[in-house]
């Protein structure tokens, strides 16, 4: 019976790149399934041996904990270098389009709420 391991949406090629060369280093035999373009199927990684998916989940753990340690530091180190930030960085650093970006919304939610403000 398959076993999955890790669903692909939403998933940086990068990181799924990392996670093949993973499995076939330790050569775990896995299939891989795409994600679908509109979001109806779940793309992912797959075993079919139950043991196999003991062991690739493991090997799954310890990657992701490596991976959020490397890219929480990689975080922080952009946050002190001023190239990340809140909304208020991104206004100072592109303050038309953040400033068109707030407007858009704006503009979304009201007339979103049109309708029910009438209501009443």
């Amino acid at each position: 019976m398959p076993h999955h391991l890790m669903n692909l949406r939403h998933v940086p090629d990068d990181e799924a790149d990392e996670i093949r060369a993973l499995f076939e280093a330790h050569e775990v035999r896995y299939y891989e399934t795409p994600p679908s373009r509109w979001g109806i199927s779940m793309g992912g990684f797959w075993v079919h041996d139950e043991d196999e998916a003991a062991r690739a989940r493991r090997l799954l753990d310890d990657y992701q904990r490596q991976r959020a340690q490397t890219q929480r530091q990689a975080y922080e180190a952009s946050l002190a270098a001023g190239e990340t930030g809140g909304v208020w960085s991104m206004l100072r650093r592109r303050p038309v389009r953040t400033l068109a970006a707030v407007l858009a919304i704006v503009v979304i939610a009201g007339l979103s709420l049109l309708p029910f403000v009438r209501l009443g």
